[in-house]
């Protein structure tokens, strides 16, 4: 009984304080690797996005929509005839 016990102590240890060390060091080598992957492939960081602000006195227009043309209003003739019953 003794020596389950020790055992689970043990084990509860282990995992309580052991693997997340191991699994902070594994995934933070991970995020260090995909990140230098990133940097390689698209020429920045995804830490250090660029920029969103152009400079003071410059303009960026990324995108103008297109000019509607101002429709000719319509004349309205109005609306079809519905005969009305009272319901009582």
């Amino acid at each position: 009984m003794v020596k389950f016990l020790l055992t689970l102590l043990v084990i509860s240890f282990i995992i309580r304080f052991v693997v997340p060390v191991v699994l902070r060091l594994l995934v933070g080598n991970l995020v260090q690797k995909h990140s230098r992957r990133f940097e390689q492939q698209f020429g920045g960081s995804p830490f250090n996005p660029p920029p969103a602000s152009p400079p003071p006195g410059e303009v960026r227009v990324e995108y103008v929509p297109p000019k509607q043309k101002p429709s000719k209003p319509q004349q309205f003739k109005g609306g079809d005839y519905v005969d009305f019953e009272e319901v009582k």
